[in-house]
This record gives structure tokens, C-alpha cells and sequence, in this order.
């Protein structure tokens, strides 16, 4: 074996090295510059620990904090890792699990020794000035490889009886990595990871909080104590990252639900929606607005049952890849007596529907169909049930029972990508109506699919092809693909949503189906004569309206564009004599199409304009003895000082504008 190998670097230049070089030596012999910068390396595209020797001929990148997606990504993994030390260091008998890196940050979970119980909030301060020492120690992280035996035993030693079950159940042949910080602490991990801690900034990281979890996600395993944190590459980055989350917190969709009397929840529905009067206002004007949109592009609107047989969903293919996340009904009359179970052993079981897909393509296959009745565009507002777990429920972005805007196009081969460059134009509109940006993802062929490479290939082609055409597969647009990332049956585009704070937000998406409507038998003659099968367009575009609605109040703060807004004025009077005129116009607004209210308390004007502002009214209009006497309103704008004297029916006629739908409006 030749004791030397060729290392080509992205500039195109190749070196001979020695076999076991590593790629912070490579870094160091191009310049001193370098060699500090240096984080990690790709080596033939994978991140890699810029200590771990090279071991054959290999195409290297060096990574540094301008590489900010993998950079992050290392920094947090070793935030996870330092927080875990951290506790062991201050709590002896602590066992650790698992501590991955999030999207801004990284969490560990632990189960604590029986005396000391759930670690608390308040020990998040000491917890993190162990970190910063263990981080000024600047201790080497070096990676290890252990025999599959020899590590179970090691943490069994250690009492870590959840990492030793874990390495226990580890494929066989899978390499067994362990991660040393310094000459002592250790975790079972695959990396990567930094040369040492002291490449993280100590001032870039801020424990956040402190909650339960299981074992594994199960709630029948045990109990574990979590303790979230957030981590950047520096000061400056930590800063910004919590300005964001206390605006996030003024816009919390859940407390502004409450304030402005949306909706609540509660445990006697988990992960269902109670809509008060004010919130189902903002969903029947989303339901209308989307209705208006989805008639003009050649929809058409059906409704299914709620309840299928669960052989639908066997042949469909969702009973065995989706079951665990399925609410399973048992069709039979339950026992009613007092001995015996509730259901036989002998009953046939029905579920409620996670999904539309299997019911709309009965529906297609009902009567013969002809390459004539091609596109064939089936449109739903449909009442689904998901079986989430309730530790993964949240407010309205995630729930059990969710209603979707959802549509399946059925179409010829031929008619894909004009059927995708339309929704993509449709997909455009709306979004811009409600003032978003956004970012077009394709979703690859996951690892476990249906069907065959040969479908999966035209199937990714179309979707390609269809935004190229409609020319936003450009940088603009956030065009990327994800490899892995598409549905068992189908690859999909994925809309990401940029809201007002810089969040992004998964909303709408289309997927391309040959698979479905194989399994379920759906077919259509041909212009040959011959039977053919459709492809099937699954698409959405404010994905459910539960989540889209708590994007919006999110979005928006609660203060909804006027034609969204559960009460879009408000006249409040400043004297009892005003009552009368007050009355007059509310009526005049009301039959003029805007949703008005009055307000004819003995309360100060002040304290009226507050308690309006604070429901997120975008206008109060307020009387007195003077406009009563000269028929005029002074204008109160949310969010704006001061106030504007007009007539009422001009005031008529600025508010009916604000309160027409975008899609309306001349």
C-alpha cells in the first residue's frame, strides 16, 4: 500500500501527502491564516473532524465560519456535548441520552439521579458558567472508535444504562465512535465535531429552558429532563438571535389568540381547536378568498367521508407506512354491559382519514373517464385526523385535527408540467396577496418508496422542469433540492413562507403521483381506446388552515390586513349624546359590508383606545357632541398617532376599499 495519497483541492490543485495527514496539517501547510480558520473538512462531500486522519486519495474542503450552515451545525453539536459534561460535572449520578443540534440552538436530554429529581430553571446559571470553564479549558475533542463490547460494558461500568442500550441495538458492523473531551469525558456520538472547545466563542450560547421528555420519544419509557439552549459563532449572532425571540414572543399566535378571543384548546380535545366568533371570521374569509381563487383556475369542489374502511388504507399503502400516526375506529356496536370488553376480538376496523388522497381518487374512479376529462381538478376543504403525540402538540402549528385547502389534479403525461407551472403561478398570487416571500425546494426520492426509479425519474424531471419554465428556479426564489426529502409515493415542491421577524415557514407544496393511482387502480381510456393511468397532482397551498391561520397572527402580530380583521372598526363614543349618531353609524358601516362594532361605554376615550388597540381593531372611529352635530368621525388608525377628521361616508368609503379582499379590488 502506497504510504502516500493525492489530495485534490477546490481550486482544482492536487498534493501528495502521507497517509494519515489531516486535514489541519493540509491547512497549516497552505498558510498560517488558514490553519486558524479552519473548522472542519469535507472530504468527497461529507463533513469530517479536521483532526481525523486521511486515509486515501480524497477530494478535501476546508470549512470555516464563512461556511456558516456547517459551521453552525458543528458549533451547536459541541454546544450539546459541553452542556452534557457541564451536568455530569455538577451532578454526579446524572446519566445522559441524547443532545442534538436544532435550527438555532441544541438541546440534551438527561435523566437525573432520584434525590435531585427535574432539573430546574434556575439552575440554568450555574449550568452555564460550568460551560464557559469547561470551554476556557480549551480541552482537545478527539474521536475514538471501540470495540461494539467492550463500549456496552464501558457504560454499563458508568451506570449509563441508556447509552449502553442504546450501543446494544446499534446495526452489527456499524463503526461504535466515541468523542473524549480532554483525557476524561466521553459520549457515544458519530460527529463531527471541533478540534478542541475552546473553538466555540463562550459568550455565543444561552440556555433557554428547561421541559420533560421521554425516553426515546415513547411516553411509556421514562422520564427524562431536557434542557434546550441556543448557540451561534459569535456575540453579535447570540444578540440579533434573542431580539428575535423576544419580538417571536410578542407575536405568539397563542397568547395573541386569547387576547384578541380567536380560539382556545384544551385537554378535553388535545391537539383540537375550539374556534371562538372572532377567529372563525378570519377562517371563513381565508375559506372564501381561497374558494374564489381555486373556481377561477378549474377547480372543483367535493366533499368525502371522514371515516374509510381500513382496507382503503391497506391498499393504499398508508395502513403500513402511516398507521402509528392513524386514529383506528372499531366497526362494530360496542358492549354495553358492565362485564366483558368494549370491542370483540372479531371487529373489522375503520379510521378516521390523516389524508384525501384515497378518498378523491374513489371519486375520479367513479364513471368511465376519457382523455377529454383530463385535467380533472378535485378541491377540498378537508377535516383530517392525525395521531400526534401530545408532547409534540403546539398551539395551532401543530394539531390532530387540522382542515386542509387540498386538491388532486388528475392528468395525462403530457399535461404534468403545465399543471405544475400553473399551480406555481397560482402559488405566487396568493402568497403575494398575504404579503410573503418565499422559497421553492424540491423534495428527492426518500430512501424507503414505492415505485420504480424509472417513475421516480420522469416524476422529479416534471416538477424540475415545470419551474424552470415558470423561471423560479433561481437564486431569487431559494432554489434548492433535497435529496431524501420527498413523500414515500411521490417527490414533491415545497413553498418555504419568509415571514415579517425572518422566520421560514413549510407551507405549500405539490407532489407528483404515479403510484397512488396505480395502487388504487384509477385509470382513464385513452385516445388509443386503451386504458391508461393518470398521474396525480397532490397539492396545497396554506397547507391547513389551523397552521396558516397561526402563521398569519404571527406574521401579522394580530394585526390583520383590514379584509382579515374579525372587527374592522370600531365607533366609540366620548359622550352619551353621541349615542344616537354612534348607533346610525354602525349601521350605515355594517350595511355597507364592514364588520363594526360599538362602543357606547362611560369610560374615558383613553381607555377605550387602549382596550381597542390592544383586540387589534384596525379602526376606531370616535364621536362626540361635535360630529354628531356635523355628521363627521375621528379616524383612529392601529398603530398610528393621532387622528383624522372626515365625513362618515367618506370614512365609508376608505374602510369599505380596506376591507375588500386583495383578489377583489379593482
Amino acid at each position: 500500500m502506497s504510504e502516500m495519497i493525492r489530495v485534490t483541492l477546490p481550486d482544482g490543485s492536487a498534493r501528495e501527502v502521507a497517509r494519515g495527514t489531516t486535514p489541519a496539517e493540509i491547512a497549516a501547510s497552505i498558510g498560517p491564516g488558514l490553519a486558524k480558520a479552519a473548522l472542519a473538512a469535507r472530504i468527497d462531500g461529507e463533513l469530517r473532524d479536521i483532526m481525523r486522519p486521511l486515509e486515501e486519495d480524497t477530494n478535501l474542503s476546508l470549512v470555516t465560519s464563512r461556511d456558516e450552515a456547517d459551521a453552525l451545525e458543528l458549533a451547536r453539536h459541541d454546544f450539546a456535548h459541553v452542556l452534557a459534561e457541564a451536568v455530569q460535572n455538577l451532578f454526579p449520578g446524572t446519566q445522559i441520552t441524547f443532545g442534538p443540534s436544532t435550527s438555532d440552538g441544541f438541546y440534551y436530554d438527561f435523566a437525573p439521579t432520584a434525590e435531585h429529581g427535574p432539573f430546574r430553571d434556575e439552575e440554568l446559571p450555574l449550568i452555564e458558567e460550568e460551560m464557559r470553564r469547561i470551554i476556557a479549558a480549551d480541552k482537545p475533542l478527539r474521536r475514538e472508535v471501540w470495540d461494539r463490547d467492550a463500549l456496552i460494558a464501558r457504560w454499563q461500568k458508568d451506570g449509563e444504562t441508556f447509552k449502553a442500550e442504546w450501543a446494544a441495538e446499534l446495526p452489527e458492523g456499524e463503526e461504535l465512535t466515541v468523542y473524549r473531551s480532554g483525557d476524561g469525558w466521553m459520549d457515544m456520538c458519530r460527529g463531527p465535531h471541533l478540534a478542541s472547545t475552546g473553538k466555540l466563542d463562550p459568550a455565543a450560547f444561552k440556555l433557554t429552558r428547561v421541559s420533560g421528555a421521554y425516553w426515546r420519544g415513547d411516553q411509556k419509557n421514562a422520564q427524562l429532563s431536557r434542557i434546550y439552549g441556543t448557540g451561534w459563532l459569535n456575540k453579535k449572532q447570540l444578540a440579533e438571535h434573542l431580539v428575535r425571540l423576544e419580538e417571536a414572543a410578542k407575536r405568539d399566535h397563542r397568547r395573541l389568540g386569547q387576547d384578541m378571543d380567536l380560539f382556545h384548546l384544551q385537554q378535553e380535545a388535545h391537539g383540537s381547536v375550539f374556534w371562538h366568533p372572532n377567529g372563525f371570521v378570519v377562517w371563513r374569509e381565508l375559506e372564501a378568498y381561497m374558494r374564489r381563487a381555486i373556481d377561477a383556475a378549474g377547480y372543483r369542489e367535493v366533499k368525502t367521508p371522514q371515516v374509510m374502511d381500513a382496507r382503503q388504507w391497506e391498499q393504499s399503502g398508508h395502513w403500513g407506512k402511516y398507521r402509528e400516526n392513524m386514529f383506528v375506529i372499531p366497526d362494530e356496536v360496542p358492549n354495553i354491559e358492565d362485564e366483558g370488553p368494549i370491542v370483540s376480538d372479531a371487529a373489522e376496523w375503520m379510521a378516521l382519514k390523516p389524508m384525501n388522497c384515497p378518498a378523491h381518487v374513489l371519486i375520479f374512479r367513479q364513471g368511465m373517464k376519457s382523455y377529454r376529462d383530463l385535467p380533472l381538478r378535485l378541491y377540498e376543504n378537508g377535516c383530517c385526523h392525525r395521531n400526534e403525540p401530545h408532547g409534540a402538540l403546539h398551539g395551532l402549528m401543530r394539531v390532530r385535527q387540522f382542515t386542509q385547502d387540498d386538491a388532486h389534479i388528475f392528468c395525462r403525461e403530457d399535461q404534468i408540467v403545465e399543471e405544475v407551472r400553473n399551480f406555481c403561478a397560482l402559488a405566487d398570487r396568493i402568497y403575494k396577496d398575504f404579503g410573503f416571500d418565499y422559497a421553492i425546494k424540491l423534495a428527492l426520492r426518500p430512501e424507503k418508496r414505492f415505485g420504480t426509479e424509472e417513475m421516480w425519474d420522469k416524476s422529479e424531471d416534471e416538477l424540475r422542469n415545470a419551474v424552470i419554465e415558470a423561471g423560479l428556479a433561481t437564486e431569487q426564489y431559494g432554489w434548492e433540492e433535497l435529496p431524501g426529502e420527498g413523500a414515500f409515493y411521490a417527490p414533491k415542491l415545497e413553498w418555504h413562507l419568509t415571514d415579517a421577524i425572518g422566520r421560514t415557514w413549510q407551507v405549500g407544496t405539490i407532489q407528483s403521483d404515479r403510484v397512488l393511482p396505480d395502487r388504487l387502480d384509477a385509470s382513464y381510456i385513452g385516445e388509443d381506446g386503451e386504458r391508461h393511468r393518470p398521474v396525480m397532482l397532490h397539492r396545497a397551498i396554506f397547507g391547513s388552515y389551523e397552521r396558516f391561520i397561526g402563521i398569519l397572527i404571527e406574521h401579522f402580530a394580530g394585526r390583520f390586513p383590514t379584509w382579515l380583521a374579525p372587527v374592522q372598526a370600531v365607533v366609540a363614543t366620548i359622550v352619551s349624546d353621541a349615542d344616537d349618531y354612534a348607533k346610525d353609524a354602525v349601521a350605515q358601516l355594517t350595511a355597507a359590508g364592514i364588520r363594526t362594532d360599538s362602543d357606547l361605554r362611560n369610560e374615558k376615550i383613553n381607555y377605550k383606545v387602549r382596550e381597542h388597540s390592544l383586540a387589534k381593531v384596525p379602526y376606531l372611529l370616535v364621536v362626540g357632541k361635535r360630529e354628531a352635530e356635523e355628521g363627521t368621525v375621528a379616524i383612529r388608525t392601529l398603530g398610528q398617532d393621532g387622528q383624522r377628521i372626515m365625513p362618515l361616508a367618506e370614512a365609508m368609503a376608505m374602510l369599505k376599499a380596506e376591507a375588500t379582499p386583495p383578489d377583489l379590488r379593482a
